[in-house]
């Protein structure tokens, strides 16, 4: 007998993230390589919301966030890696849905 698939829902005000696979080099906007190494402050990252709890207001699926990876929890979902956190340890979200904008795009 088959086994049944069951899909994951978020709870409460827990979003669900898959990080964004960006290179562990990158350059600056001046050209000069940095590598994955070099570390001059705590570096957010971006990624992308694959579930929310019925308690978020703020992002919906699809959206884009930025969140300090470090301190998330992890989990594996089909071989791919996901971040489970609290809405309120995103820090900026990039959505089609502007309101309180900050005039930077990605």
């Amino acid at each position: 007998m088959p086994e049944a698939k069951l899909e994951i829902q978020m709870l409460h005000d827990r979003v669900m993230v898959r990080v964004s696979q960006e290179a562990g080099e990158r350059r600056s906007s001046g050209g000069i390589l940095i590598p994955a190494t070099a570390q001059v402050a705590k570096r957010l990252a971006w990624g992308e919301v694959c579930g929310v709890g019925n308690h978020v207001r703020t992002v919906k699926v699809g959206d884009r966030v930025l969140f300090n990876p470090e301190d998330q929890f992890e989990v594996e979902v089909q071989g791919q890696a996901y971040l489970v956190m609290r809405e309120r340890d995103l820090h900026a979200v990039a959505s089609e849905r502007t309101e309180h904008g900050t005039g930077l795009y990605l």
